[in-house]
């Protein structure tokens, strides 16, 4: 016999097995000793009022054990089947890996990086403020930019797939059950390198192939049909069907499709800059107690405004995290987010980032639908100028900040590469630093005591979305290529790790519908 409940119970409460069990006898009028088991169908944590509960949907089991929640994929030996092509093993290309072999062809995947485990080595060089690896960093190595990330796997946009079936796959490839029933699911990037390792094997054990250091350099089309990709080796490999999944910080890629006349568009996208918090003062700001932590996770937040006619919002936040260097030159500073799956540093941060329009890059004009894309780099290099050398982020106190003052000192920060007092104000973009600096008074007054000498900011949180967007046609081929699909992030399509997941899949089901 099983039942469905609904009940809200305390943080205490919801931490404790044999509580909730005694909750939802309680609930169905029954005795414990009935429940022989429960399972979480959805939780989530309700802190608007002064007292935080946790929402809790439940299965109880009477008589009968819980199925188990492990989906079984039942992936073929594409060995022999047709070979399409894949530029990038980030999400998108993954999954559309994935998705092909349940379809019955043959992924080949292209990445320029590194494997997980010999990128960790440059990442920990990177982070010791040595020398960026442009080809093996925070962007670029197997997996993508989320595999050393946050891990969110939530997404606003059901619209490209299921979201749920995504959850499963990485469930089955790893992730803990709690993904599956959260309302805000994340698994952390102490977690993602192994899941995505997972991936990779059930590619190559189903006869697909993932070739490493592998570098695109040129694409091969005759009379406007994808033929197939040369690398930087000067190794060929041609098949019925390319797909790019090559992620937003490829800009090597758009630049190559620039040069050779096939049509890319430039699209509104966002930049600005990461702040961080002593997650202590977050979670009472959210939490409305300095000891609710002990039942509840690290507290996070989700802000919007309007500032003079331009979105700002967060971007990324990562409640107990870290802010690392992504940049992927020598010449240039970015900054994201990552944290574990604990999410237990004494830190709290997040992208706050600024709509930037087409009709804003006047100064960019020249280089056309590249004209982000310059943008992007413009800013990333004024970072770099400005901070201190290698990967030294400049950084300010968030007050100083609003008050365009310089800062004469910096709090504690996660940030391990190193920091450098800066007046952000003074050389990032005019109309960024005052949507910006209202933005955060705004935030102050939905969150009193966000605004605070204690927070401070770094710059540049530039690669929040693509300033690119590959066009394409109802089957998610280029618009004037046949034979080149284009999803994902890099492509101008999605935006996480879900997303662009979907996308990958939806791909990968274009491509078998095409081939019929």
């Amino acid at each position: 016999m099983q039942y469905k409940i609904q009940t809200v119970i305390s943080p205490e409460e919801a931490s404790n097995s044999e509580a909730v069990k005694r909750h939802a006898a309680q609930k169905l009028k029954i005795s414990v000793a009935e429940i022989s088991d429960i399972r979480i169908e959805r939780k989530s944590i309700d802190a608007r009022s002064r007292k935080p509960v946790i929402n809790l949907l439940l299965t109880v089991f009477c008589g009968e054990k819980a199925p188990s929640p492990k989906a079984d994929f039942k992936y073929q030996d594409v060995s022999n089947k047709p070979e399409i092509l894949i530029v990038g093993s980030g999400p998108a290309g993954l999954f559309t890996a994935l998705r092909l072999i349940e379809l019955g062809l043959k992924p080949v995947i292209l990445e320029r990086g590194k494997n997980v485990s010999d990128r960790k080595k440059d990442i920990a060089t990177m982070i010791r403020n040595k020398n960026i690896n442009t080809e093996s960093n925070y962007c670029y190595g197997e997996g993508g930019a989320g595999t050393f990330s946050d891990g969110k796997l939530y997404t606003r946009s059901n619209k490209r797939g299921n979201v749920y079936g995504i959850l499963q796959r990485f469930h089955f490839h790893g992730a803990l059950d709690e993904i599956l029933y959260e309302a805000h699911p994340h698994t952390g990037t102490d977690k993602l390198p192994e899941m995505v390792k997972n991936m990779s094997r059930t590619i190559v054990e189903c006869g697909g192939k993932i070739y490493f250091n592998s570098k695109v350099s040129d694409i091969i089309i005759s009379n406007r049909k994808m033929l197939g990709v040369k690398c930087a080796d000067g190794s060929i490999y041609k098949a019925k069907a390319t797909v790019l999944a090559t992620g937003h910080s490829a800009r090597d890629i758009y630049e190559l499709l620039n040069r050779k006349n096939i049509k890319i568009e430039a699209k509104n996208f966002a930049a600005g800059v990461r702040v961080e918090h002593p997650q202590p003062l977050i979670d009472l700001i959210q939490y409305h107690s300095k000891t609710a932590r002990q039942f509840l996770p690290a507290a996070s937040y989700s802000l919007t405004a309007q500032a003079y006619g331009r979105g700002v919002y967060s971007f990324c936040m990562c409640p107990g995290g870290y802010i690392v260097p992504a940049s992927t030159a020598n010449d240039e500073i970015v900054v994201n987010g990552m944290s574990s799956s604990r999410r237990h540093t004494p830190f709290a941060n997040s992208g706050i980032v600024v709509e930037i329009r087409i009709e804003d890059l006047k100064d960019f004009t020249k280089y056309e639908n590249l004209c982000g894309l310059k943008f992007q780099q413009q800013t990333e290099r004024a970072a770099f100028e400005n901070g201190g050398g290698g990967q030294i982020a400049p950084a300010q106190r968030l007050t100083d900040f609003v008050n365009s003052k310089y800062s004469s000192t910096l709090p504690a920060s996660s940030y391990l590469a190193g920091l450098k007092t800066s007046a952000l104000h003074e050389w990032l973009p005019a109309s960024t630093v005052k949507c910006l600096q209202d933005a955060f008074m705004i935030f102050d007054k939905k969150m009193h005591g966000f605004l605070t000498a204690e927070a401070l900011i770094a710059g540049v949180e530039t690669r929040s979305s693509s300033p690119v967007r590959i066009p394409r046609n109802e089957t998610m081929q280029h618009v004037d290529i046949e034979g080149l699909f284009v999803c994902g992030e890099g492509a101008g399509y999605a935006g996480g790790i879900t997303s662009s997941a979907m996308d990958g899949e939806k791909c990968a089901e274009m491509i078998k519908k095409t081939m019929q």
